[in-house]
């Protein structure tokens, strides 16, 4: 899904202390919500060009996203930028695919998914034009006028920061648990479910240590460059999102 482990790149530590809280914010505001799936698992060992990743299993084949679902899913999404913020007082761009995610999440809901309260049940997005002169290239234009286009982008907007403070006040409530699952991943570097929730309930790991980094000599935080798509329903965040079938709610 996101690629090899990479073991042998070097982070300092003070990002992979970054990089703990935001992976544990995540799996908190996952674990802490009705409608998300079971956390599977949680590390910050890097992975392609993700610094950590927080994965969800569903319990049974998922063939349609519920208002509910999706919402939890975008607070789940801006856990890890929350954490930073209450850990560190800070906010780094490691949160970019998260934000990506979220609003297209939020994006999705009232354009395609008629789940916006206001905009109601219709389906807004650009017509194509006939091709012109044979060649593959077609003239895009807008469905909806510019008012519309405004009160989508309020809608859209409305939608990520009320699910960002719930997710902050998820945390905020449970700030004592985030610090013991950021500390035990910079610990043992992976976290199961089953670990997880033990860490819930104020129990201690008793594990293996993970193997040392290769070369203690070079240390850099590259920039994620690479563009993730829409959160996937296993919750490694990169997979596209399953639209509804017709005729399904």
């Amino acid at each position: 899904m996101m690629g090899a482990e990479r073991r042998s790149m070097i982070i300092s530590e003070k990002d992979k202390k970054i990089t703990a809280w935001h992976e544990a914010g995540h799996a908190l505001v996952a674990r802490l919500t009705e409608h998300n799936d079971p956390v599977h698992k949680v590390t910050i060992i890097p992975r392609g060009p993700a610094l950590g990743l927080t994965q969800m299993l569903p319990k049974e084949d998922r063939l349609n996203w519920n208002r509910s679902s999706v919402l939890d899913r975008i607070a789940m999404a801006m856990g890890g930028r929350i954490a930073e913020e209450l850990e560190f007082n800070e906010i780094t761009s490691g949160a970019k695919s998260d934000i990506e995610h979220a609003t297209k999440f939020a994006r999705s809901m009232v354009c395609e998914w008629g789940m916006s309260e206001k905009l109601g049940p219709l389906a807004f997005g650009e017509e194509e034009g006939e091709v012109f002169l044979g060649r593959e290239f077609a003239q895009r234009s807008r469905n909806f006028s510019e008012a519309t286009a405004i009160e989508i982008d309020a809608e859209v907007r409305k939608i990520v920061t009320e699910q960002y403070s719930r997710a902050k006040q998820i945390l905020m409530e449970n700030k004592p648990a985030l610090d013991r699952v950021a500390a035990a991943l910079l610990e043992w570097e992976t976290l199961d479910g089953e670990e997880l929730e033990l860490l819930l309930r104020g129990g201690t790991l008793n594990k293996s240590k993970p193997p040392p980094a290769q070369k203690p000599n070079e240390v850099r935080r590259p920039e994620v460059k690479e563009k993730s798509k829409i959160l996937d329903a296993l919750g490694g965040l990169t997979a596209p999102v399953p639209k509804p079938e017709a005729g399904k709610a």
